[in-house]
């Protein structure tokens, strides 16, 4: 890593990259530090101090501390990361997205475009409702006060419309750096947000506890070596290509391969879990007592049994269906087929396809069994130790520590293919 940073900095166009890239991150954090102007500061921190454990820390990590304190970047990349994954999935379901898909870099742009407006429609509704919960006393419930210094319509529209606003340069923060900056950016935002709240956490808990903190320092790098050596793993399926004209010259055939990951479907499906599991218990408050005490008691607290074979259940389901429209094998047999290329010993065509179908589904198999054992892992051991001052403090949740090691490596691949593209041109020249 530290070889990767030196030649990083030796190269003046991966140079300016990565302070560009640090720069616009230094403008986020201050846009989700930012309060939306109406807010009142001082009610806002001491009732987020407040409240702690179950949803409201799920919410703290995955916003880096912003949607809670009701910020200008509130939303951060939460609304064009969910309207990302729904035009995945519509892609596959609306013959017209199909198409586009198809169609290389016109029709993905299409793509983008409609991803922008639905992000925006989903930023009204994310904004809408959370300043709706702020002034009916039901964001942080149990704060004495008022969040906002002014419920009336005009004070509120102004929030909504701010938040909005901060969700659309959210997007465009992103979008310049994977433009112009390392990595890509909404990923690299959504890092951000993670590893924001990690010292705030780290040091409550220190406070607390100094063993507890070296036992989870300890248990933390094993957990993270673990998703790391998980995250690495594929299988390799052997292709073969034969000779084959090209004009006048013939192309020798050669040996590769296609990579198949163990965790095909990556950080999607909890990601995706988790947003499903929070809508409950935002609406519970809008639905009366009895359900607001019952989502309470079932769907909130990750130590009760239902709540965690729901999380694990959405996180399979989505796993699979999530690889299904990602990766289609007959798609990919086809284009061996088209290329001269074939499995050793699998025919050509349909049962190459069949073979890639089966493949993948044992491998999604395990993959899926390893995001809910990583999801499961903090909360069942929340319900067998049962302290509740460790369960609020806990940092190392299946959903950050994908999302950190994941961001991580991906970006570390991208520089050194760029140091290895330009270590090339250089040997050209």
């Amino acid at each position: 890593m530290l070889t990767v940073l030196t030649r990083l900095f030796r190269s003046p166009e991966l140079r300016g990259k990565l302070l560009f890239t640090l720069g616009l991150i230094a403008l986020f954090r201050l846009g989700q530090v930012m309060p939306a102007p109406g807010v009142d500061v001082a009610v806002v921190r001491e009732c987020v101090g407040s409240a702690k454990g179950g949803v409201f820390d799920m919410v703290q990590m995955l916003s880096g501390g912003a949607m809670l304190q009701l910020s200008v970047f509130a939303l951060g990349v939460m609304p064009y990361i969910t309207a990302s994954i729904i035009m995945q999935l519509f892609a596959v379901l609306v013959p017209r997205l199909e198409q586009l898909r198809k169609e290389g870099q016109r029709g993905q742009a299409k793509i983008t475009q409609y991803t922008r407006y639905m992000t925006v429609g989903l930023a009204v509704l994310n904004a809408g409702t959370i300043v709706a919960l702020a002034r009916a006393g039901q964001l942080l419930p149990g704060c004495p006060r008022p969040l906002l210094r002014d419920d009336g319509l005009l004070s509120v529209t102004v929030i909504v419309l701010t938040m909005v606003a901060g969700a659309c340069a959210v997007m465009w923060l992103g979008e310049l750096i994977t433009e112009r900056g390392i990595g890509t950016g909404m990923s690299i935002l959504m890092f951000t947000q993670v590893v924001a709240v990690f010292p705030a956490y780290m040091s409550r808990i220190f406070v607390m506890s100094p063993v507890s903190f070296v036992v989870m320092i300890v248990a933390g790098l094993f957990l993270v070596a673990a998703v790391v050596f998980v995250e690495q793993a594929q299988r390799r399926i052997p292709v073969q290509y034969a000779k084959r004209m090209v004009g006048r010259r013939v192309v020798e055939g050669n040996a590769t391969y296609i990579p198949l990951k163990v965790n095909q479907a990556g950080i999607v499906p909890v990601i995706f879990t988790s947003s499903l599991l929070y809508l409950p218990t935002l609406a519970a408050p809008l639905l009366g007592a009895e359900a607001r005490a019952w989502v309470e008691l079932n769907l909130t607290s990750g130590a009760h049994p239902l709540y965690m074979a729901v999380y694990v259940l959405l996180i399979a389901g989505f796993a699979y269906f999530y690889v299904s429209i990602t990766f289609n094998p007959a798609e990919v047999a086809d284009g061996l087929r088209k290329y001269g290329g074939f499995v050793p010993g699998i025919r050509p065509g349909r049962p190459t396809a069949e073979y890639l179908a089966y493949v993948l589904s044992r491998l999604t198999a395990s993959g899926a069994v390893y995001l809910g054992a990583l999801a499961l892992l903090p909360l069942v051991a929340f319900a067998i130790l049962k302290d509740p001052g460790t369960q609020q403090n806990f940092p190392f949740g299946g959903t950050s520590v994908l999302i950190m090691v994941g961001v991580g490596l991906e970006t570390v691949k991208q520089i050194e293919a760029q140091l290895q593209q330009r270590n090339y041109e250089g040997f050209l020249k």
